[in-house]
């Protein structure tokens, strides 16, 4: 019995410390590194490595060719930077610009081979891929938005709802602002919307909306107001690995996606909302908007909907992609000329639109722009550097919103 105690003992001890390592044993290696005249040093430990390479969106751009739909497009991708291999196999890499304030994301290549920073513990998930975080923010900077600052700070909750156009809950993400458990006031309510692949936690994880949001409000640039990130893809309960399906491979080939569903399936999403919380329940304190598949999104669910929605907003809206053509509800995407004139007889006080010079949408972009000038048709523009990328849907939001609910 002794010995059985003294081995249960050890065994105890044994797991207690490597539970610990976690706590004192961390990283030696510092990286990445936000030098003071601007630059980023990253490091990478690896005496066996041949060769360490830096890709993100901090470095300048290449061209990719790819096809969507049978259509052959052109997409920027991050360039590369090279280590060199110091002192005890620790590689370095300090970038030859000043890094602009802004929240980027990259990952290290070892002998070929995508990893993320080992010594970066903040870590972004983009459908299945990893990516390491590097956040440069400045005072008065746009990036300055993204960062936690001692302001009042709205709460963020998981809500689930049932969805009778998928047969199942669903799960929403909901943003309300500072001071609305306290108060008994109601609220504007703002839809936001993912892009293809994503899912409800995306604008919150890698959009930083609810910094965006509680800045905002702080400053007094933009109403308090409720927001709801919804998943776009209907098939699909919640997040992966916070759905029933289990360790199921997040990919961006669902069902039901751009084909009719989700946006028929939309007001069920906002009689939940007006019925669980203090809402303004008319069009002129709702807006929408979307990133992407989620700007596709919003477009039509926007024409199919012209007495619910107030402001639109597409952001690098996927439209142009054949996708039209080959849904399976084509009722939602037909007689578009007809719907855009139903839609602004009405009205609507902002329909606003954001794309990236060199985003491979932007031509069905301007194409969808010269469609609303023939027809005199009013809409804010926004056009940025770069391309398809959260760098410029944070941009997008955080112009977007304080014109909301003015």
């Amino acid at each position: 019995m002794k010995k059985l105690i003294i081995l249960a003992t050890g065994l105890f001890l044994g797991v207690t410390a490597f539970a610990q390592q976690a706590l004192w044993g961390g990283p030696q290696v510092e990286s990445p590194v936000i030098n003071a005249d601007g630059t980023v040093t990253f490091r990478y430990q690896a005496p066996k490595a041949v060769k360490v390479e830096v890709t993100g969106d901090f470095l300048p751009t290449e061209k990719m060719e790819f096809e969507m739909n049978g259509r052959k497009m052109t997409a920027d991708v991050p360039g590369v930077g090279v280590f060199k291999e110091g002192a005890n196999g620790v590689w370095e890499y300090t970038t030859p610009f000043v890094v602009a304030p802004e929240m980027y994301t990259y990952t290290f290549r070892v002998d070929g081979q995508t990893v993320i920073d080992p010594n970066n513990v903040f870590v972004n998930r983009d459908i299945a891929s990893l990516t390491s975080v590097l956040l440069v923010p400045k005072a008065g900077e746009r990036s300055d938005l993204y960062a936690i600052h001692p302001v009042a700070h709205g709460s963020v909750s998981k809500v689930w709802y049932h969805s009778e156009t998928a047969g199942f809950d669903r799960r929403l993400t909901v943003y309300t602002p500072a001071g609305y458990e306290t108060s008994k006031a109601k609220y504007p309510v703002l839809y936001v919307l993912h892009g293809i692949g994503g899912d409800e936690d995306a604008w919150v994880t890698q959009g930083r909306a609810t910094q965006i949001l509680d800045n905002l409000i702080a400053r007094g640039e933009a109403k308090p107001m409720i927001v709801v990130f919804t998943n776009g893809n209907i098939s699909q309960e919640a997040a992966p690995l916070e759905n029933s399906t289990g360790y199921t491979r997040p990919t961006v080939g669902l069902p039901q996606t751009m084909e009719g569903t989700f946006e028929t399936s939309f007001p069920e999403v906002v009689k939940f909302i007006d019925s669980r919380y203090r809402t303004i329940a008319k069009k002129q304190s709702r807006a929408i908007c979307g990133l992407s598949m989620g700007g596709f999104h919003t477009l039509y669910i926007t024409l199919n909907n012209p007495d619910m929605f107030n402001y639109s907003g597409m952001f690098s809206a996927a439209i142009g992609t054949g996708s039209e053509q080959t849904a399976a509800h084509k009722e939602i995407y037909e007689n578009v000329d007809g719907k855009l004139a139903a839609y602004f007889s009405k009205k609507p006080a902002l329909l606003w639109i954001g794309i990236g010079q060199t985003d491979f949408l932007y031509q069905a972009n301007v194409d969808f722009r010269a469609k609303l000038d023939a027809a005199g048709y009013p809409y804010k523009y926004m056009e940025t550097d770069g391309g398809h990328i959260w760098k410029n849907w944070r941009i997008y939001l955080s112009e977007f919103v304080p014109l909301l609910f003015k």
